[in-house]
């Protein structure tokens, strides 16, 4: 019989609501991820937190490159193959797929425990209970890889369908202004801003290069700049929402105290 998982469903919820929220305002989107290793305490040990919140990460990257995939065969079909669009978002899946394997390969090198040795060379050395959390986690991290691949398709499948229904969004605020779109059209316009979001991932919540990659993508299928904008103002709030709410439940959410055989 599987053992009971050590969270109920709608703490995990809420411990992701928080993570994404932080992740959202902060550059670099980790910040999040760490906080929701710390409150997956002390149910979740450290290492294993972050070790599970690093291949979330990277099951959610890979169906970013799916999405993309998908993208533009789809674009193939609705804009010029030697559309400017389309070539540099083919181009970005490239660039993509060699960055996801490449992130899994210092994953699987223990990048991790490394960091924490480099730390050390830059004569800001973590404690040695901090080195052993570090290195535990590349050690759980490898474990995953190995033994546990079909959970990881299928948080692969999770993300992808979560990207996917976003795309929804886009359809029916296109629809509601009384202008004409298809599903693949919405679909393609979801999975190119993946691609922009993607690279810029250091900016907090991509504010700007968003809205422009917006703009140039609704452009090149004959959307239009004005419902470019019109849209990501509509995300934008949404997120804003989503941002409260989550800082919301991470002030009732309340930080467990570690114990003594667990570093801070």
């Amino acid at each position: 019989m599987p053992a009971a998982p050590p969270h109920p469903f709608r703490r995990l919820v809420t411990v992701r609501m928080a993570g994404e929220a932080v992740n959202l305002v902060t550059t670099g989107a980790v910040g999040g991820d760490l906080l929701k290793a710390y409150l997956l305490r002390p149910g979740v040990a450290l290492r294993e937190g972050l070790a599970s919140v690093i291949a979330d990460k990277t099951t959610s990257v890979v169906s970013q490159v799916l999405m993309l995939l998908v993208g533009v065969l789809i674009g193939a079909f609705l804009i010029p193959a030697s559309s400017t669009l389309l070539l540099t978002m083919t181009a970005s899946l490239a660039i993509e797929a060699v960055c996801v394997v490449a992130f899994v390969v210092v994953q699987l090198r223990g990048v991790v425990g490394g960091g924490g040795r480099l730390m050390a060379r830059l004569r800001f050395p973590p404690s040695r209970e901090h080195q052993a959390v570090l290195d535990g986690t590349d050690r759980i991290l490898r474990s995953l890889y190995a033994e546990h691949d079909r959970s990881l398709m299928v948080s692969v499948l999770c993300h992808f369908m979560g990207f996917a229904l976003g795309t929804l969004e886009i359809y029916l605020v296109v629809r509601f202004l009384d202008i004409p779109i298809s599903m693949g059209a919405a679909f393609t316009i979801g999975a190119f801003s993946t691609a922009v979001k993607f690279f810029t991932f250091m900016v907090p919540a991509s504010l700007g290069a968003l809205e422009g990659g917006y703009v140039a993508i609704f452009s090149a299928f004959g959307l239009g700049g004005a419902v470019a904008l019109t849209y990501t103002l509509v995300r934008r709030l949404r997120e804003i929402l989503w941002v409260g709410a989550g800082f919301v439940v991470s002030s009732v959410v309340s930080l467990p105290v570690p114990t003594a055989a667990e570093p801070e």
